[in-house]
Order: C-alpha cells, then sequence, then structure tokens
C-alpha cells in the first residue's frame, strides 16, 4: 500500500510529535525514495552558527523512516536499529533537504542511505546510512 507524501507527513507527524516541532515536510515520495525537508529556524543553530548535529540526524533518519512509509504504508513499527552520520561540512544557516533511498528492502529490515543538503547547495553537508527493523506482517497496520 503506497502513501503519498502528504500522507507519510500526516503519519510522521501524528507518531513522531518532535516532528510537528521542527515542522518537517515530506516533499516527495516514490518507491524506495523520500525527499523531507526541515526548514531553518535559529532555534536549530548551535554556537558558532551552524546548525547542530541533532537536526541533521533527525533529518536523515526521518527521510529512511518516509521512504519506508511510502513503500510499504502505514507501519508505525518500523524503527530505527542503526544510524551512521558521516558530517561532510558545515551547514549553511538554509533550510535542510534529505534524500533518501532504501537500499534493501527485506521482510525484517531495510538497508537505507540519505544525503544531506542545504536547499540551495549542490554539495553534502552529511551523508547518513542506517537500517531500519520492520515488524512482522500481522503488526504492519497500526494507526
Amino acid at each position: 500500500m503506497a502513501l503519498s507524501a502528504q500522507d507519510v507527513q500526516a503519519l510522521i507527524r501524528e507518531w513522531i510529535p518532535m516532528a510537528e516541532d521542527i515542522d518537517l515536510k515530506v516533499e516527495e515520495i516514490r518507491e524506495g525514495y523520500a525527499r523531507i525537508r526541515i526548514p531553518f529556524q535559529d532555534k536549530n543553530l548551535r554556537p558558532g552558527g551552524s546548525i547542530s548535529g541533532p537536526v541533521m540526524m533527525a533529518a536523515g533518519d526521518t527521510a529512511m523512516y518516509a521512504a519506508i512509509l511510502g513503500s510499504l504504508g502505514k507501519v508505525s513499527m518500523a524503527v530505527t536499529s542503526n544510524l551512521n552520520i558521516n558530517f561532510l561540512q558545515r551547514p549553511k544557516q538554509v533550510d535542510l533537504v534529505a534524500e533518501g533511498t532504501i537500499l534493501k528492502l527485506g521482510k525484517r529490515m531495510a538497508f537505507c542511505e540519505v544525503g544531506i543538503r542545504g536547499a540551495d547547495a549542490e554539495d553534502l553537508f552529511a551523508h547518513v546510512t542506517g537500517s531500519y527493523s520492520l515488524p512482522p506482517e500481522s503488526e504492519t497496520s497500526a494507526t
């Protein structure tokens, strides 16, 4: 059951209240792919004026989750089992755009990759890889 970007955004904001706080937006969903945006806000800055690492980690993790939801449907209990992030350059004070791709989707695990950029940038701010543990099929339609 594929979901639209609007459906995925609504589910993420319902299931993860912090998404509302950072004004997370799901811009595009395709089979095995998601693009999300976290609009720039001063409250997401760290000392020195760059966007904080935890906000960038949230972008990476959410892009993976959005790609999984867009591919599998309402799987609220899909959970991050591993997240690795490499910070490649200091992020500017712009919206963060994270593009997530599912590399392998199995019955119990999904392996993903995410590139995080500024809305106006070609160069990556961060590269994320991670995996999600997927619930048994009998538990996939939780709301």
